[in-house]
């Protein structure tokens, strides 16, 4: 067992399951300590001195804290090169091209998705919200853009960092997966190589460790949430 690791996060958080798949695909062992968003337990102590800017995850491995979801897994995979599924590439001309993807994962694929998970999931479903449709059909538009670029790269390549599954790729699994739940899924469907790349990612072993913690979190979200309202 490697020692010290440790996740305290949101288990259906977007960036705690990033860092979760990253950790089950390189098979580390480590500490899940679940944080409370409902109390808002992210935006007091002890969690603050974790991160100042109150978001999870926050990551210790050791006498080492960070933040940031792809910076932490972006660690995780240099440091633990060796163990688990290799997620980045040693090539320096290899490591700048999957460097681009995941950059474009992060400013161009990440805003728009995220916007749309939130308007499409987590409002009408969790929240009992009304879904704004100009902000979907805005960033749908900004998805679509992405998702033709995508398309063509997957043309020459079969992942998007290069001829294997890297972290370019492993990014896009929580705001991807929300979204095949959603009416978007269909943007997906629509460009046969961006299907196929898809079903193969969210069929990884490691991913699947990580919705299945996922699933049990939200389940125990649910269950609370029925019994907070059944007292009142």
């Amino acid at each position: 067992m490697v020692a010290g690791i440790k996740v305290i996060g949101t288990a259906y958080s977007i960036a705690t399951m990033r860092v979760l798949a990253c950790l089950y695909e390189k098979d580390l062992d480590f500490q899940f300590v679940p944080v409370d968003l409902s109390t808002g337990q992210h935006k007091m102590e002890p969690f603050l001195s974790l991160n100042p800017f109150g978001q999870v995850p926050a990551f210790e491995d050791g006498d080492l804290k960070l933040y940031e979801s792809r910076a932490i897994t972006r660690y995780i995979a240099e440091e633990y090169m060796n163990k688990g599924t290799d997620l980045v590439f040693k090539e320096p001309k290899k490591q700048a091209v999957e460097s681009v993807w995941a950059e474009i994962e992060a400013h161009h694929f990440d805003p728009a998705g995220t916007i749309l998970n939130w308007e499409l999931s987590v409002k009408p479903r969790l929240l009992g919200q009304e879904v704004d449709r100009a902000v979907v059909d805005e960033n749908e538009a900004k998805l679509v853009k992405v998702l033709d670029v995508y398309e063509k790269r997957l043309c020459e390549s079969k992942y998007l960092g290069g001829d294997r599954f890297t972290l370019a790729d492993l990014h896009h699994l929580p705001t991807a997966d929300y979204l095949t739940d959603t009416s978007i899924k269909m943007l997906f469907e629509s460009r046969p190589r961006v299907s196929d790349w898809l079903a193969d990612i969210t069929a990884r072993p490691a991913w699947r460790k990580a919705v299945e913690l996922r699933n049990q979190a939200l389940k125990k979200r649910v269950d609370s949430s029925m019994q907070g309202s059944q007292t009142k």
